[in-house]
Formats: structure tokens, C-alpha cells, sequence
């Protein structure tokens, strides 16, 4: 078993969880701390990856700014995507030294996890060639985007528990034209996000083989600040 620290922050905003997850990849580079999974809500967000580009927003910059939400221009893999209520975000930052240096694996393996997962509701979920990320037919429940960087990895996966699905609408998730749901609309009932975590935790440690060590939320504060 590897042990992982998970930092649960619940809700942030997006540029706070991104200077975060700077800080703790160098800290992971420099082997000043070990494996740490990131876990969070954010408040609404696009960001959009190295591939993408501005043109699959498909609505006024005043419409963006009136609906409150910020775009970040990142260095994660893939296209455009969005961030808010209602969406569980994980970031590993690991260093895939110790998982064979294999990026492809490793998507697949969080991939993998989300399909487990989706599995405890009953909902059958699925891979798309070419395609990263987690699907109900033509529809997507979870992007994942990830960096890496001496092999140890940055960003990584976002599922929609019950999303603003306006939001999305405002852009071509990951440039394509696609609808993106939500397990509550699976479900037809509501699903926490304290609880999707705890699943998700559960079948991610399965796969990559972790002893998940919980840390206190209120300790990356320090780490902003040191």
C-alpha cells in the first residue's frame, strides 16, 4: 500500500486551490512531502487547457462577468471546461515514478475509478476512444485533464453530482458538441457531495493501491502562507 494524504478544502475558489496545487507539486518534486490528493468544490469557473481556445465559449465576455464566473487559462491537457456548485474536483499530486511512469495508465486508472463508482448507483458509465473522460452514452458525467511535470502530476478530474447545467451551456465542453449530466439527474434523487467523495476515495485507494490518510483542511493555509 502507498499512503496518500488527502486534503479535503470542500469549497474554494479557483485560483486559491490552484496556487495550492503549485506549491505542492514543488513541494512533491523536491520529495518535501509525499502523494496528497486534493478534493473541492469550486465557485463557477472555465479553464481552459492547452489545446483549447476561447472560441468554443459561445457567449459574451459581459454575459460571463454577469453570471460571475472567471476564466483561467491553464496548463493541464484538453480543452475548455467548467468548474462550479455542485461538481467534485480531484487534483493528485503523486509522483508516477512509483507507477511506472506510464501517463496513459494513469488516466486510465482514474477513469476506471469514476466507472466504479458511477457503478454503486446503478448508472453504467464508459470510456470514449480518443476521448478522456467518463461517459452515459453520449453524454459526459466527468473530464479529467491532467499535467505532469518530472512525473509528478498536476489538475486531474472533475465529476458532476449535480451541476449547473447552464453553466455549460455557455461553452463546448472540451470543444466538442456535446451534453454533460449529472448523477443526481441519474438518479432522480439527491447525492451529496461528501458522500460521492467518500465513494470515489473508496474505489481510487482499490485501484492505485493507497492507505488514504485524512488531513486537516485547515493546514494548507499555512502552506499559502509560508
Amino acid at each position: 500500500m502507498k499512503q496518500i494524504n488527502h486534503l479535503p478544502l470542500k469549497h474554494e475558489q479557483y485560483s486559491t486551490s490552484y496556487t495550492l496545487q503549485h506549491k505542492l507539486h514543488k513541494m512533491r518534486c523536491q520529495g518535501d512531502i509525499g502523494d496528497t490528493l486534493i478534493t473541492v468544490e469550486h465557485n463557477p469557473v472555465f479553464t481552459i487547457g492547452r489545446s483549447g481556445s476561447r472560441s468554443n465559449i459561445l457567449v459574451s465576455e459581459q454575459e460571463i462577468t454577469q453570471s460571475g464566473i472567471e476564466i483561467y487559462e491553464i496548463e493541464r491537457g484538453g480543452d475548455i471546461t467548467y468548474h462550479g456548485p455542485g461538481q467534485l474536483v480531484c487534483y493528485p499530486i503523486i509522483d508516477l515514478r512509483a507507477y511506472g511512469k506510464d501517463i496513459k495508465r494513469y488516466i486510465s486508472c482514474l477513469e476506471q475509478a469514476l466507472i466504479d463508482m458511477c457503478l454503486d448507483y446503478d448508472i453504467k458509465a464508459s470510456r470514449r476512444t480518443g476521448y478522456p473522460g467518463v461517459w452515459i452514452g453520449g453524454r459526459k458525467i466527468a473530464s479529467i485533464g491532467v499535467a505532469v511535470r518530472h512525473w509528478v502530476t498536476m489538475h486531474g478530474l472533475a465529476l458532476n453530482v449535480n451541476v449547473e447545467k447552464a453553466h455549460f451551456e455557455m461553452i463546448k465542453p472540451c470543444g466538442l458538441p456535446i451534453q454533460m449530466v449529472s448523477l443526481t439527474e441519474l438518479t432522480g434523487q439527491p447525492v451529496t457531495l461528501e458522500e460521492v467523495i467518500r465513494r470515489l476515495l473508496r474505489h481510487m485507494g482499490f485501484i492505485f493501491g493507497w492507505d488514504i490518510v485524512d488531513l486537516d483542511g485547515s493546514l494548507y493555509w499555512r502552506l499559502l502562507h509560508e
